[in-house]
């Protein structure tokens, strides 16, 4: 049986080799939130998507609606507290 998704305006800006985007898809994935997955290029002079939308060439990048964040010690806590168990009512 397939778990089913719960929709959302997420956009990660990740690379499946990078460490700390997987701790972020992994979170994803534990709250069983639909996202978007833009996969990045490795050189950093060639991640123009991602200082684009936050101003800096490193990875994770995680965007929701207004809300941009930039590092995962910040964005598993942020999905905690928006999407986690103690958020939905």
């Amino acid at each position: 049986m397939r778990l089913r998704l719960r929709p959302t305006n997420i956009i990660l800006y990740q690379a499946d080799w990078c460490g700390y985007c997987a701790r972020v898809r992994a979170k994803l994935s534990e709250l069983q939130l639909d996202y978007k997955k833009v996969d990045v290029p490795a050189p950093h002079a060639e991640r123009t998507i991602v200082r684009e939308v936050s101003g800096q060439t490193s990875i994770p990048v995680m965007v929701d609606g207004d809300v941009v964040l930039t590092d995962d010690d910040d964005i598993i806590p942020y999905l905690e507290t928006t999407y986690g168990q103690k958020a939905v009512k």
